[in-house]
């Protein structure tokens, strides 16, 4: 089993507790001796009765070869239980090491229902057919309240963090930490250097259609390495690729992805946005608040998604006149349901025309 998300989520504290529960054995690959020694001797490292877990196995890929050649003896399920804070499909080793063997579960920064104890069936109940749009409640959450919502994000660090300045003293230590140490050992760049700026760049194009070709201008790079950096940015979990959602019945529709920030605490942290100039009534901070709660619903929901096992797809989807559905999910049975996401008080005319045209995106 591979819990996977970005670091200080709570990973290595729960498997702390695995390990106390389970009476295994932990080897936490961040201590530089016990990646050391792992890495000179794998096989003696990780051999032994019950259960093994493994933190921040990324640190020393090498261990998946032994893991390999250990399930090749016995197949018996939960035998290893490893973190990780890069995409397993990132790492250079690991695509092949353990296809069709490796049960990757996702732990990412908290969800507004783990932090207020409800319960996280919005996706459910919109599945359910028989659930009338009345039967959903409306939510009393004010302009004012979405707003510090979304400024705080979901990392329990910056959750307790005694001011906003603390809140970016946190999130800029983060950011820089996981590009210097993180992306730097997935890959060789070539220019290290543009990489904090594509991740400036990244944060301001957030809930948007991706234009790689500007944020190379920005960057001074080619459109290719800044498409290669975005990909790095998202094997460790700062940011999301929503793809296009393309089973339409016109090529009119946009093929490109979205760009959300996994968590909009960082993007508001790296933008410097404060409640005070997202709750001005002013077209840019009303622009800027649009889309940093788009990020923080897509975010949310994707969350949810992760859990039920019920969806077969999602995507964004949008045509090349303006029409556009935020958030779709497709279901194993084909069904489909459309989400959008928007900052204003009303829903004006030309949304629900939005809509009701909408008759390129099957149903």
């Amino acid at each position: 089993m591979l819990l996977e998300g970005p670091r200080e989520v709570g990973k290595s504290t729960l498997l702390r507790q695995l390990a106390d529960h389970l009476g295994g054995r932990l080897l936490d690959l961040d201590d530089l001796a016990t990646r050391t020694a792992v890495t000179r001797d794998p096989a003696t490292m990780i051999d032994g009765d019950g259960v093994v877990l493994i933190d921040e196995y990324q640190d020393a890929p090498v261990v998946l070869d032994v893991i390999k050649a250990q399930l090749n003896i016995s197949s018996r399920p939960g035998q290893f239980i490893s973190t990780g804070s890069a995409r397993h499909e990132s790492l250079p080793r690991a695509a092949q090491a353990l296809t069709g063997r490796l049960q990757r579960l996702p732990h990412l920064p908290l969800t507004q229902s783990e932090l207020t104890g409800t319960r996280p069936d919005l996706v459910r109940q919109l599945l359910d057919a028989s659930t009338h749009a009345s039967a959903v409640p409306t939510s009393t959450t004010s302009r004012e309240d979405y707003i510090s919502l979304v400024i705080r994000g979901g990392f329990p660090i910056v959750l307790a963090a005694a001011s906003g300045r603390a809140r970016w003293r946190w999130i800029d230590a983060y950011v820089r930490l996981t590009l210097e140490r993180d992306v730097q050992e997935l890959s060789k760049l070539r220019q290290a250097h543009a990489l904090p700026l594509i991740m400036e760049k990244a944060a301001g194009q957030s809930a948007q259609i991706l234009n790689t070709s500007r944020m190379a201008e920005a960057a001074s790079i080619d459109a290719k390495t800044a498409r290669d950096y975005l990909r790095l940015l998202e094997a460790v979990f700062l940011l999301r690729l929503v793809p296009s959602w393309n089973r339409t019945l016109t090529t009119r529709t946009y093929a490109r992805p979205k760009v959300h920030m996994l968590d909009t605490g960082v993007s508001a942290g790296l933008l410097r946005l404060t409640p005070e100039k997202l709750g001005r009534r002013d077209p840019v901070a009303m622009t800027e608040f649009g889309h940093l709660l788009e990020s923080f619903v897509v975010g949310d929901l994707l969350k949810e998604v992760s859990w039920t096992g019920e969806i077969a797809g999602y995507g964004h989807w949008r045509t090349r006149d303006d029409l556009e559905v935020d958030l779709v999910f497709e279901t194993e049975d084909g069904g489909v349901i459309g989400l959008e996401v928007k900052a204003a008080a009303r829903v004006a005319g030309n949304d629900s025309a939005d809509s009701e045209n909408s008759s390129a995106m099957p149903s």
